[in-house]
């Protein structure tokens, strides 16, 4: 089963605003439904601890929140999403990091050390439950070790000029497919990284 890194980044190339948040870009519908899309083909979801705290203090809730239809974030997607990451395993990479039990995502969370992240990895490979996910992080280190098989980069239409850049050297990089989405000005780039 292939890691795959799944972001969004700006057309000059930050994840992340000048306030570290990811929300100065283009998270629209076809965001959403491309991150179900590759929630529904992952065995488990590998994160940073900040990306961590993030998604477990927002997403657990999306699922059974009431209903209110002029908010976009509680679409028949986003509900799905939610559902599916609920249930499914999550690993946290950190050296510190402690699940307290109060997260939502408590039961389903597992923290592993940087220096096993490899191990653990091919754990989540070999288990041969889907693809292994990473969301929202910047995974340098991942890259580093050659533990990435595909970045899917969804661009989102507009610059930053500041920010965390998604890629701080160089890595190569080979195109697999790119998608344009109804009702949406951005694009998704696929990318094999080469040994």
């Amino acid at each position: 089963m292939p890691v795959i890194v799944s972001n969004i980044v700006s057309l000059d190339g930050f994840y992340e605003g000048p306030d570290g948040h990811p929300m100065d870009l283009n998270m629209d519908a076809a965001f959403d439904a491309y991150n179900l899309e590759r929630i529904r083909a992952a065995g488990s979801v590998l994160l940073g601890r900040r990306s961590f705290e993030m998604f477990s203090g927002y997403w657990p809730g999306v699922a059974d929140a009431p209903e209110d239809p002029d908010n976009r974030a509680l679409s028949p997607t986003n509900r799905e999403m939610s559902r599916i990451y609920n249930a499914l395993p999550k690993v946290v990479v950190s050296d510190s990091y402690v699940v307290p039990t109060e997260n939502p995502w408590h039961d389903t969370t597992s923290v592993v050390a940087r220096v096993d992240v490899a191990d653990r990895v091919t754990q989540e490979q070999t288990r041969g439950a889907g693809d292994v996910v990473v969301f929202g992080s910047r995974t340098l280190s991942l890259l580093a070790e050659g533990l990435v098989d595909e970045l899917h980069l969804m661009v989102s239409p507009g610059t930053l000029g500041r920010g965390t850049p998604l890629f701080s050297g160089a890595h190569d990089l080979a195109l697999r497919g790119s998608r344009r989405f109804d009702d949406s000005d951005n694009v998704l780039l696929c990318y094999a990284v080469r040994a």
